[in-house]
């Protein structure tokens, strides 16, 4: 090679390796940039809050008669305190029954309610006909007998308590008649005063029982007005399926003796006070919400008493005598174990006539027509409104 072309082929190699050089130089001294974090996962959707369930109540007196819509209130109270912010519950109080009563219940529906108690024997038809305009929604009577596919019925022993008290007006009557105030003669009110004079009739069996029937629910004024006319007419211990304390009062006032009904009324007067029949709704009510909450409400009809621990008869009074109250917890003892059942034969009624024989005990059927006044009830039974 000449010495020009190996010139070049070194000035060449050279500029090669320059270029390589440059080339190592540039490659150590890049930063290499971290590859960029993942973006994070989106959180899931929370889900939507479960609405709370609405119910709602029909009352057919005042919630503070300290009575019968009372007690029902005290059942949705008791609702409340079982299931929290999982119900919102309503009601209406003073309902006539009848038309109002139609267009109150269509009324809740409507808001959304979906499950609806109407508390009294005369909402029954304009229930079962709204029942009919909602299939959705669960309705539930009190003391009825009529069900439709999405309408049952739920009901108490109140004439176990009434037969308790009986025991102790037979025992602390003084003139051998005793008296009752009475709503409406159907069957419900017949069986509570016919098991009155029964339960008299088993510590005094000559005991006679008067009865003055007042019409209405709840109306203060005529209710104590009957407790008069019984007081005059010679009866001296007096219970009633009214729903004020009017009646209890009245016999305060004449030095007579009388009962509380559905709730606790010996404060309104202690000293005629003898005991109170009372009625707990609120079982009854926290199960029938609990079964549109977990899907298994069904058509059906619920009867419970003191064996359940609807009923009782509580706050008996000091002057009772003992044997007596203990012939009471005898009594709802039997109940309580289901041994004792207040219409067992032989039963007659007041115009003579075997209406149950010896030794048979009374069925649902048998009480839900019953329709006389039983041997020692004075009077004729007036027509059904």
């Amino acid at each position: 090679m000449n010495l020009p072309s190996q010139r070049r082929a070194l000035l060449k190699l050279a500029a090669l390796s320059s270029l390589a050089a440059s080339a190592a130089l540039m490659g150590c001294g890049k930063k290499e940039e971290p590859a960029p974090a993942p973006a994070p996962a989106a959180a899931p959707a929370a889900a939507p809050a479960a609405e709370p369930l609405k119910a709602a109540w029909v009352y057919v007196g005042p919630v503070g008669d300290a009575g019968w819509t009372y007690a029902h209130d005290q059942g949705r109270k008791a609702v409340e305190a079982e299931y929290g912010d999982k119900v919102k519950t309503t009601f209406v109080e003073k309902v006539p029954e009848g038309a109002d009563a139609e267009r109150v219940i269509r009324d809740l529906a409507v808001q959304g309610n979906k499950i609806i108690f109407a508390t009294s024997f005369g909402y029954m038809e304009p229930m079962l006909k709204v029942a009919g305009e909602f299939p959705d929604v669960k309705f539930e009577h009190a003391t009825g007998y009529k069900t439709a596919p999405n309408m049952r019925i739920y009901d108490a022993k109140f004439y176990e308590d009434a037969y308790v008290a009986g025991i102790i007006a037979g025992t602390m009557s003084k003139s051998g008649t005793i008296g009752f105030v009475g709503s409406f003669p159907i069957p419900e009110v017949l069986r509570n005063i016919n098991a009155y004079t029964l339960g008299a009739q088993s510590v005094n069996p000559t005991i006679k029982t008067k009865v003055v029937w007042v019409s209405t629910w709840f109306d203060p004024p005529k209710e104590g007005e009957a407790a008069q006319s019984l007081i005059n007419g010679g009866a001296d211990v007096l219970l009633q399926n009214t729903d004020s304390s009017a009646v209890l009062q009245t016999a305060e006032k004449n030095g007579k003796y009388a009962f509380g009904w559905d709730s606790d009324m010996s404060a309104f007067a202690p000293k005629a006070h003898l005991a109170s029949c009372i009625v707990d709704w609120g079982g009854y009510y926290k199960k029938a919400v609990k079964d549109v909450i977990d899907g298994s409400w069904k058509t059906e009809r619920t009867v419970w008493g003191v064996k359940e621990g609807q009923n009782d008869l509580i706050k008996i009074a000091d002057v009772v005598p003992e044997d007596t109250k203990k012939k009471v917890d005898e009594a709802k003892a039997g109940m309580k174990a289901g041994t004792f059942e207040v219409f067992t034969g032989p039963i007659l009624a007041n115009d003579g006539k075997e209406v149950l024989a010896k030794g048979v005990a009374a069925d649902q059927a048998w009480k839900d027509k019953i329709d006389f006044y039983v041997k020692g009830v004075e009077g004729k039974i007036p027509s059904a409104k």
